[in-house]
């Protein structure tokens, strides 16, 4: 017969199946360690507290990737301020809600947005999202059916004979991208699709909203989108095996709400020290967001799952940001509200930004922070690596802003932002960020999340019960 630790092992192992919006399915493999035995990674057996095991014995990968379902499946890109960023809102403070927690949303007003989707008769492929970009200076709220033809680059030799009424596809240039499109508009096109240049791997260009200030004061009469890197191969590949006829439709969003999560859990005392666990859940045009930051996301849900009824010195925060994307408006309007003494009782932020992609290469787990400088939350989740026998895949502090920990540190409160990057740099980021593949069949290890549970929730948890 089988021990309880045996079964409990064979459970691990199993392989859970994530529906693909009804299509195919693909399998992620459950971690499968106990709390006491050594790391896929690790360099020695981990030697863990007290407060550790409450942690890692209860932090679930496999039940946070089914609220990572909910938030790249079912709505997919979750653009600042657009009813998708609010669906995304709600979903999260409906979780936190159900967990017992006094949750806010904080409203913030942002951009206006542009954006268009792809379609086609019979579908386009459903392993990559079809949302793209909308000029603002072209046809808005309208939707156009073609034919479509490859323009190239543009150039008289590069058009069909014949382009009236068809959807063009033509490579994208900064300088020359007017007269593309009012070539275009001359010879009769419905619509332009603005194909990017690629990048250099890993790196692929992201979907865009095509600037044509030439065209700002009279709008250009047809729509004009721009697509991203992974899209833009799709279609070419599409459209080398015969006639493709595509849909695309334009919708302009203005005076945006875009909105903070703030959740906190109920204590009958007032003031004292704060801990906070947070992530951004807005994402770029066209990208489910799965790693970039579903996987942030659901890590503080789950964080706030494990240790909602544990003993804490210090009140646990968990705020989940709206527009970081945008450049980190969510996270700076909340810390221009505060005043300094609310301010002051920050003892640390830790801040979740990609932390489980499954890309081959991102064997290290950085601790990144705006100053450069060590502080409470970088020298707290090291010391919880050192503890889970992590601590050779941890980097040294690096110096990096560019997510959530920027908007703290600029204002002198202990903050850094923890990811999985390449080990030679974390510019280093893998291929489907801020792309229509940032999606959970092709960017998320589970493994990868259960190890940020554990480091981030003994972390935070251990800084919650000093004070």
């Amino acid at each position: 017969m089988d021990t309880d630790a045996e079964k409990s092992a064979v459970s691990r192992r199993r392989m859970i199946t994530i529906a693909l919006g009804g299509a195919a399915t693909v399998a992620l493999p459950a971690p499968a360690w106990a709390a006491g035995d050594q790391r896929p990674g690790a360099v020695r057996p981990p030697t863990l507290t007290a407060s550790d095991l409450h942690v890692v014995d209860n932090v679930s990968a496999e039940r946070a990737v089914k609220d990572l379902k909910v938030l790249s499946q079912g709505i997919g890109p979750r653009i600042g301020g657009t009813r998708s960023e609010k669906r995304a809102a709600d979903y999260v403070s409906g979780v936190l809600d159900r967990l017992g927690y006094d949750v806010t949303l904080q409203p913030f007003p942002v951009a206006d947005k542009f954006l268009a989707q792809l379609d086609a008769p019979r579908g386009l492929p459903d392993d990559l999202n079809w949302q793209v970009g909308a000029s603002p200076h072209a046809a808005l709220d309208t939707r156009v059916r073609g034919d479509v033809l490859d323009a190239g680059a543009g150039g008289t030799a590069d058009y069909p004979e014949d382009v009236t009424g068809k959807i063009l596809l033509i490579d994208y240039a900064v300088a020359t991208r007017e007269t593309l499109v009012a070539t275009a508009v001359a010879r009769g096109a419905a619509a332009v699709v603005f194909l990017p240049a690629d990048l250099v791997e890993p790196r692929r260009a992201s979907a865009f909203s095509p600037q044509l200030p030439g065209f700002a004061t009279t709008p250009v009469a047809v729509p004009v989108v721009g697509v991203a890197q992974a899209q833009k191969h799709r279609l070419r590949a599409l459209l080398a095996t015969g006639p493709l006829k595509l849909t695309v439709s334009t919708a302009a969003h203005r005076g945006l709400t875009s909105h903070n999560v703030l959740a906190e859990r109920r204590r009958r005392e007032t003031g004292g020290p704060v801990v906070m666990v947070s992530a951004h859940y807005d994402t770029v045009i066209g990208a489910p967001g799965a790693n970039d930051d579903g996987s942030g996301t659901v890590l503080t849900l789950e964080i706030a799952r494990v240790l909602r009824r544990l003993p804490t010195a210090a009140t646990l925060r968990f705020a989940l940001w709206g527009s970081e994307e945008q450049g980190l408006i969510g996270s700076r309007y909340y810390v221009a509200q505060l005043p300094q003494a609310e301010r002051d009782r920050i003892l640390a932020v830790y801040q979740n930004d990609m932390v489980a992609t499954s890309w081959d290469p991102a064997v290290r787990y950085w601790l990144l922070s705006h100053t450069g400088l060590a502080n409470r939350a970088t020298d707290e989740v090291a010391a919880a690596a050192d503890r889970l026998g992590y601590a050779p895949r941890i980097s040294p502090v690096t110096l990096r802003g560019s997510s959530d920990h920027q908007s703290f540190q600029e204002v002198g409160i202990a903050s850094a932002n923890f990811s999985w990057r390449g080990e030679a740099s974390p510019a280093l980021l893998e291929p489907p960020y801020h792309s229509p593949e940032d999606t959970i069949a092709k960017n998320i290890s589970l493994e990868r999340l259960q190890v940020s549970l554990e480091l981030i929730g003994a972390a935070a948890y251990r800084t919650a019960l000093a004070g």
